[in-house]
């Protein structure tokens, strides 16, 4: 049975994986705040033939982390597969005058991967195999208003894999960075509601495949991929008068 340790699962695209690997009937470790909803997904992916382990867990919380997955490891007895999903949005609350908001989303988005998946590479390189995810953004690839916390958490968990992707395949450690662009998540909210939103069930099978495929940098759905290249070529006064337009405002 594969080994699978998943954060961010008490909703959206976390809870959407979890399911899907329930179904392989993998053993899943699944982690958030929120532990009264865990519990409830554990039931759902118990029910589709899955072993699955629940930990109440924020990964901002470095010393909780570490001694979380040495639990999971014990029970698991290894690793094939972890997933750092969890994470927050919302804006930086930029005249508010505090560091507050955007220190938070930092915090949450960077320190919360790199809690969640160092611990783990140690085992998986004496293991001579495995694989990490981050789950990045489309927003890595381009600015949104009163988003800098989130767009560039998203660009630095990016950035790190492709630094350590190097160094780390020659132990067969595949990394992948999965960027969505707008998923039907809780997190999506203000105008972001206006594009067109895939299902988090439907991006959740996407994500699996490009992770058993190794992809290094998934980018979902596609057409996101030529609207990050048009945005290559298009002037950033222009590029910053259309995002305005489109959002004015703050929104959370």
């Amino acid at each position: 049975m594969k080994r699978i340790f998943i954060t961010g699962v008490s909703s959206g695209i976390g809870r959407e994986l979890a399911i899907e690997y329930a179904k392989q009937k993998c053993i899943i470790g699944i982690s958030a705040r929120r532990h009264e909803l865990l519990k409830n997904i554990a039931k759902d992916c118990n029910n589709l033939g899955s072993k699955t382990h629940v930990y109440q867990l924020d990964v901002q919380n470095r010393k909780k982390c570490e001694q979380v997955i040495g639990e999971f490891l014990k029970v698991a007895g290894g690793i094939d597969c972890v997933i750092a999903n969890a994470g927050i949005g919302g804006d930086d609350n930029l005249f508010s005058g505090t560091s507050k908001n955007i220190n938070n989303i930092l915090n949450t988005n960077i320190k919360g991967v790199t809690n969640v998946i160092m611990p783990f590479i140690p085992i998986m390189k004496s293991q001579n195999y495995g694989t990490l995810v981050s789950v990045s953004s489309v927003a890595s690839y381009m600015p949104l208003p009163f988003h800098g916390g989130y767009a560039s958490s998203k660009i630095a968990i990016r950035r790190i894999f492709d630094s350590w992707r190097p160094s780390l395949q020659k132990y067969n450690l595949n990394l992948v960075s999965i960027c969505p662009g707008f998923i039907d998540t809780p997190m999506v909210k203000g105008p972001a509601r206006n594009f067109p939103l895939q299902k988090a069930n439907n991006a959740a099978k996407k994500f699996i495949h490009a992770i058993e495929n190794g992809r290094s940098n998934f980018v979902h759905p596609k057409y996101y991929y030529f609207v990050i290249w048009l945005f290559k070529f298009t002037p950033m006064w222009f590029y910053n008068w259309f995002i305005n337009k489109m959002f004015s405002k703050p929104f959370n």
